[in-house]
């Protein structure tokens, strides 16, 4: 691979890396609000759908981590 591509993939590596860590952040305080929720709370629609998106976030982050194993073609 030349340089020019391989600088171009390290760009981009850092983007998802920086991406990566804006998820983790929503992660953490939808997580974290999810925790504090009364229990009743949590069973409702509202603590569902917030559920829901931690789980989509954690996908995400997973994903997002799968790529970033793409280093490797850079060396």
């Amino acid at each position: 691979m030349n340089a020019q591509r391989r600088k171009r993939i390290q760009e981009a590596l850092g983007l998802i890396s920086e991406a990566r860590s804006i998820l983790e952040e929503a992660l953490d305080g939808e997580q974290e609000a999810y925790d504090n929720m009364p229990e009743s709370l949590q069973f409702s629609e509202r603590g569902e759908g917030m559920a829901d998106n931690i789980s989509n976030l954690e996908e995400a982050i997973g994903s997002l981590e799968e790529v970033e194993g793409l280093e490797d073609l850079i060396g």
